[in-house]
């Protein structure tokens, strides 16, 4: 059995991945499990799975770890990491050739960069670590061999395309959005929608924060800087459309103006079957897709006035540097400010144009470079919002 790690385990890819492997039927081993606090659900998953290692985020979640395991009965236990190191000896553990990198945020660096050093596989479906270190994680993986294969349904479908067309023939990326919860909105309605509001998507069921960047389009600028390391795209290249029916999942368009699209049913098990099947594609336990169901499919040009986040990330991609780890800490920030109505929804974008505007972008030279942007930009925000920080105080 080829055997993988996943990082992130507890969540929803994580949770999926393992309804993957199952489903594939002895053709994968879990040899590592890394995960946060939910010890209860990871309880289960190393009763089932029986991982030679597991990494939860601190020690008393490891001590709860172990008194679950031993009142369970569990008689093989885990190695049990903790925190980010605990994150990096998953990622790292010996005999494992693929690393599902499903951490929620910058917690998810440094393992993938340890991964792709020793040249395995990594499946990915964390944003930010492209979006905060996308030169040093491709070079990792040019330097080491390593495979690195997107799991987010968008830049999978764009794989997919890709398969057997020469790059020189290719004209542009196309990544489709659902348009969020806000796309028939008016700006007055999104500048003072609530949390509620804007936790009702209209197609996919994900996290509080994913689900507020498909609001704001956010996810979609953070997905063509994504992109544009994925795929050695320029800016100029990566074009996004609305898709309100999220069945073509992305497309490509080539220099003979034939377009081909990936279309699949919304479930998130055929990409991470795809990358970890990849070259080869195995019978998926999903539904099939029923084109006679479909009734149309539309597509729009996102609205700028509406979804300024979206030329926000195309700025900070053409400027480069440390500016992408800068916005996508500052969004991180104004995110989680608007959950706890802290700030109104439509002072999300400010704040990251503002956090923006401040830095002075420097060369991603290394982790420490990206990382040091990351905590400047989650500080310089911060520290607007707790001077009780107003669009009037910026613009």
């Amino acid at each position: 059995m080829k055997q993988i790690a996943i990082l992130g385990s507890t969540g929803s890819i994580g949770r999926n991945t393992l309804r993957v492997v199952d489903a594939l039927k002895g053709e994968f081993g879990v040899a590592a499990l890394g995960a946060g606090a939910n010890v209860e659900l990871l309880t289960r998953q190393v009763e089932q799975w029986r991982p030679r290692m597991v990494s939860v985020s601190d020690e008393e979640s490891a001590e709860k770890l172990i008194y679950e395991l031993k009142q369970r009965g569990v008689a093989s236990r885990p190695v049990i990491g903790v925190g980010v190191e605990g994150l990096c000896e998953v990622a790292t553990f010996d005999g494992v050739e693929t690393v599902i990198g499903a951490v929620v945020g910058a917690r998810g660096l440094l393992p993938t960069y340890r991964a792709l050093e020793l040249g395995r596989r990594v499946a990915l479906a964390n944003k930010e670590t492209l979006v905060v270190a996308g030169e040093l994680m491709t070079r990792a993986a040019e330097k080491s061999g390593a495979e690195l294969l997107p799991v987010d349904s968008e830049h999978n479908a764009l794989h997919q395309c890709l398969r057997g067309e020469k790059r020189r023939e290719v004209k542009r990326l196309i990544l489709t959005a659902s348009g969020g919860p806000f796309r028939n909105s008016s700006k007055e309605e999104i500048e003072n929608a609530t949390p509620a509001q804007a936790l009702r998507h209209p197609t996919w069921r994900m996290g509080a924060k994913i689900t507020v960047d498909s609001a704001t389009m956010m996810n979609k600028g953070l997905e063509v800087i994504e992109a544009h390391w994925l795929f050695n795209a320029s800016a100029d290249e990566i074009d996004i459309l609305v898709h309100p029916q999220s069945v073509a999942h992305s497309m490509i368009e080539l220099v003979d103006g034939s377009i081909i699209a990936q279309l699949g049913v919304t479930d998130m098990r055929h990409a991470i079957q795809y990358a970890l099947t990849y070259p080869e594609r195995r019978p998926a336990d999903l539904p099939p897709l029923d084109l006679t169901m479909l009734g149309k499919l539309e597509f729009f040009a996102p609205d700028p006035e509406k979804f300024p986040c979206v030329a926000l990330a195309y700025d900070a991609l053409r400027r480069g540097g440390t500016m992408p780890a800068v916005l996508n800490a500052a969004n991180e920030v104004a995110v989680a400010a608007f959950l706890d109505e802290k700030i109104r929804f439509g002072d999300i974008p400010r704040l990251i144009r503002a956090a923006c505007e401040a830095h002075t972008p420097q060369t991603a030279s290394s982790l420490d470079t990206v990382l040091a942007a990351d905590r400047w930009a989650r500080d310089w925000v911060e520290q607007k919002i707790t001077c009780q920080w107003t669009a009037a105080s910026v613009n």
